[in-house]
């Protein structure tokens, strides 16, 4: 697995570690309280996923906390492997710590899909430029509808879902074995990947291939001018996006409806901190936008920042 560091932002005060494994764990609820001991005592923030089908997750924290966490979780047979990839920003992204046991570490609701037993054909960052400048490859971006509106790859179709759930429908409505021999797809740290390609060896596609380390590994290792990536790379934390060489993005989280909220957009007459941005402006009630305002200001009283 991959575990490389990257050295263009490595001085800010603050790692971030994106992270998972496809592993059986019969008795994951057991590592949820250590893990809770470990993050709280080197002042470490995030969420964390135990299932029986593995861990997932990203934590941000003081880089010596960060190696204490994953030095404890490789303490354990099953998460020796575990897939990391980092990155840095001036101020901790997360406002609290979370270890939740959840049914899948990744959802999307179809039964006996296993990443273990079969997954699609891994393609490195700088082979991926190749792979998807085939007109014979059909490019997928496995992604939400509001993380795909800030940025995606040239030539990737866009399956406009609101939740990964809803992926498995769109494969059966929109592609065939038999016409699509060719399939390509990628998400944000590869773990829906691996789910996804799984899926689709599942229904008899044969060539498969999915974007090994996600889009954070494309844009940590793949040179901007070389670069087919367009746009601004959404993460789920208070950073919000990030772009080429894992730069913080200018984008911000519009709390009424979780869309980001470009710079442009931030400069619309329908967007309000905290309370509405354009595409909400019209679809919330005016109780709501009351209640947000509240909750606004009471977090501009904490000096709270995105």
């Amino acid at each position: 697995m991959s575990n490389e560091i990257s050295q263009t932002n490595e001085s800010l005060p603050i790692t971030v570690a994106a992270f998972y494994r496809f592993v059986a764990v019969a008795d994951f609820e057991s590592y949820r309280p250590g893990f809770e001991q470990v993050l709280d005592q080197h002042g470490v923030k995030g969420s964390v996923l135990l299932a029986s089908e593995g861990i997932n997750g990203t934590i941000a924290g003081p880089r010596e906390g960060i190696d204490a966490f994953f030095d404890h979780v490789r303490s354990f047979e099953q998460f020796k492997e575990v897939d990391i990839k980092y990155s840095y920003c001036e101020t901790q992204p997360f406002r609290r710590r979370r270890v939740r046991l959840k049914k899948e570490i990744v959802t999307m609701g179809v039964e006996g899909i296993d990443p273990n037993h079969t997954v699609g054909t891994y393609v490195d960052a700088k082979d991926w430029n190749k792979l998807i400048s085939d007109p014979d490859v059909v490019v997928i971006d496995t992604r939400n509808d509001y993380e795909v509106s800030i940025g995606t790859f040239e030539r990737a179709q866009n399956p406009n879902t609101e939740s990964f759930r809803e992926f498995p429908e769109y494969v059966d409505q929109n592609l065939d074995p038999s016409k699509q021999k060719k399939v390509a797809m990628f998400c944000t740290g590869g773990i829906r990947c691996e789910k996804s390609t799984a899926l689709l060896k599942q229904k008899g596609f044969e060539e498969v291939y999915h974007l090994k380390g996600g889009i954070l590994k494309y844009l940590e290792t793949v040179p901007e001018e070389e670069s087919l990536w367009q746009g601004d790379c959404f993460v789920f934390d208070n950073r919000v996006s990030v772009g080429h060489g894992l730069a913080e993005g200018k984008h911000v989280m519009c709390f009424a409806c979780g869309w980001p909220v470009s710079a442009e957009d931030q400069q619309h007459d329908d967007y309000i901190a905290g309370v509405q941005c354009p595409n909400c402006a019209n679809l919330i009630s005016e109780e709501r936008k009351r209640r947000f305002a509240e909750r606004q200001e009471m977090w501009d009283r904490q000096g709270y920042q995105r």
